[in-house]
């Protein structure tokens, strides 16, 4: 086992890419694209720690509240498993985080060659895991499987929680790139009315409205001293796969996926706004969040919408049942971002 940013870890490698997960919450921490030295995914300002190490009354430095744990030891690209946003006040009485268990429990990881595989049982959801990664040239794929270890058909939120920043994230400078259709922003206000988005408003993919008139291309990551919002994107129900690509500085970054597993992308931003622990703001985030549901919010949140523009805001789980997701990550020089992507479902991916 290595160690990265003083958190216990693994590590997978070719000669292009290297790929490290956390041992404590799964985690992504990088996805490091060699020739250029960058790893486009998010590492907070702030220490991280090991979830297991976390004390709610000596680390008050991460909030107080029940995203604390979490944003203790938060990292790259994380998987919300069985909720996707807040738990209930009962369900954070009882010790739920944020996203889930999946962000915090540890995971046993074995690594053979150019292959990962990361395991955990969540007790609480009482949902074994698996995700084996492994890399193929500039392609790491990814195999995900999810085991319902109870006789009760279960819905659960099922997300990927990819988040990038800097120094690949640069104000007025990265762009993104996605097949996406009907989109909404967020009903409720989370910005302390700092926001430019137009809350609940409808639009179409990439013209979000401002609460002000006028629109925002989110294409282009913005250049605002200070901003946030998050929208959520029906992925093109025509289309089989679905994608999400960022440039910057010659390297793209980004996933492809099959559309009906994941037919949601929310993006969510955070530009040094949030002046609260442990943002304090001086935060600079673009979380690309392809899942199963539109929105982050409570597990009776997301059962009381039951859907979207038509489209299931979550998915089942039968009884005593595993279920099988394959997806792929992929980072390669190119001189201008793609408007398509295409991935075969193995290692290779083309524009």
């Amino acid at each position: 086992m290595a160690t990265y940013r003083d958190r216990r870890a693994a590590q997978i490698e070719n000669d292009q890419i290297r790929v490290t997960v956390l041992e404590e919450g799964g985690h992504v921490a990088e996805i490091l694209h060699k020739a250029t030295g960058v790893n486009p995914l998010w590492t907070p300002p702030w220490p991280s720690i090991e979830p297991s190490a976390f004390d709610p009354a000596k680390h008050t430095g991460y909030g107080a509240d029940a995203e604390s744990k979490l944003l203790a030891g938060i990292m790259g690209h994380n998987l919300c498993m069985d909720i996707f946003g807040g738990p209930s006040t009962e369900e954070a009485a009882a010790g739920m985080t944020v996203h889930g268990e999946a962000s915090v429990a540890p995971y046993q990881i074995t690594v053979e060659g150019a292959k990962l595989r990361a395991r955990a049982v969540l007790p609480q959801a009482q949902l074994r895991l698996e995700r084996v990664i492994e890399l193929r040239g500039s392609v790491a794929l990814f195999t995900e499987t999810v085991e319902n270890l109870t006789a009760l058909d279960r819905p659960i939120a099922w997300t990927q929680h990819v988040t990038l920043g800097p120094p690949f994230l640069e104000l007025g400078v990265t762009q993104f790139r996605a097949p996406a259709t009907r989109s909404k922003v967020i009903e409720s206000d989370f910005t302390e009315g700092k926001g430019f988005q137009k809350t609940g408003a409808e639009f179409d993919w990439p013209h979000c409205p401002r609460k002000d008139a006028g629109t925002i291309d989110l294409r282009v990551y913005p250049d605002a001293a200070a901003s946030a919002g998050y929208t959520t994107h029906l992925m093109d129900p025509h289309r089989e796969q679905a994608f999400f690509a960022a440039w910057h500085g010659g390297l793209v970054f980004g996933y492809a996926w099959k559309r009906t597993d994941f037919p949601w992308l929310g993006r969510w931003e955070e530009n040094h706004l949030r002046a609260f622990p442990p943002w304090n703001g001086r935060t600079l985030t673009c979380g690309m969040e392809f899942g199963a549901s539109p929105m982050p919010e409570t597990r009776r949140a997301m059962i009381e919408r039951g859907s979207l523009f038509g489209v299931p805001g979550y998915r089942w789980i039968p009884a005593k049942t595993r279920v099988t997701v394959n997806y792929c990550a992929f980072a390669m020089p190119v001189a201008r971002i793609p408007d398509e992507v295409r991935w075969d479902g193995g290692d290779r991916v083309s524009w």
